[in-house]
C-alpha cells in the first residue's frame, strides 16, 4: 500500500517546463540585439539586468489581472520570480562572486526588483512622460530621454499586447511577447 504523502512535497506550480519555458521568453526578449544597438541601452550586465526586469515586470504584472487573482496566476508569478532569483544567483556564482558575498548581492537585487516595479507601475499608471523618466533613470542611467521615450512606447505597446493574450496562453506558456519594435513604435 502506498501512503499518501504528497502534503510534504511542493505542488506542481505549472505544467513541467512552463516556468522554464517563460523565463527564457523573458530572457530572449530582454537579449533583442535592437535594444543595445539602437536604444541606448548599455550592453553591460546591469543594462541586461534592467532590461530584464522591464520585461520580468511587464508579464508580473499582466499576471496580476489574471481574473479573480487566479490561484494559477499567483503560482506563475511567485514561480517566476523565483527562477528569476535562481537565475541572478546562478549568474553571481559563475562571474566568481564569492559564497559570502552572495546573499548581500541577491539582496541588492530583490530591492533593485522592488524598487524597479512600484516605480514603473507608479510611472504606468500616472500616464504621460513618467514611464520614460522611470526607464531613463533606471535603464538608461539618466541619459537618453528620446531612447526612453522609445523604450517606454515599447513598453505600453507590449502591455497592451499582453492584456490581449488569453488567461490560459499565459499560463500554458503559449504566448510570445511582441517583436521589439513594431510600425509606429520604431527607434
Amino acid at each position: 500500500m502506498l501512503w499518501p504523502f504528497n502534503h510534504f512535497r511542493k505542488p506542481r506550480l505549472a505544467p513541467p517546463g512552463t516556468i522554464e519555458a517563460i523565463y527564457g521568453m523573458i530572457v530572449t526578449q530582454a537579449r533583442e540585439p535592437i535594444f543595445y544597438r539602437d536604444l541606448g541601452v548599455p550592453d553591460t550586465v546591469n543594462g541586461r539586468f534592467d532590461l530584464l526586469l522591464l520585461h520580468l515586470w511587464l508579464l508580473l504584472r499582466r499576471l496580476r489581472t489574471v481574473q479573480g487573482g487566479a490561484r494559477g496566476a499567483t503560482e506563475l508569478s511567485q514561480a517566476l520570480f523565483d527562477r528569476f532569483c535562481e537565475d541572478m544567483d546562478d549568474n553571481l556564482r559563475e562571474m566568481g562572486v564569492g559564497d559570502q558575498t552572495v546573499p548581500k548581492r541577491m539582496r541588492a537585487f530583490g530591492e533593485a526588483f522592488y524598487g524597479r516595479v512600484q516605480a514603473y507601475d507608479q510611472a504606468m499608471d500616472g500616464g504621460g512622460e513618467a514611464l520614460a523618466a522611470a526607464i531613463c533613470k533606471n535603464i538608461l542611467n539618466g541619459a537618453g530621454m528620446d531612447h526612453a521615450r522609445q523604450l517606454a512606447a515599447y513598453a505600453r505597446a507590449t502591455e497592451v499586447d499582453l492584456g490581449r493574450t488569453s488567461e490560459a496562453a499565459l499560463l500554458g506558456a503559449s504566448f510570445s511577447f511582441p517583436p521589439a519594435f513594431r510600425e509606429g513604435v520604431t527607434p
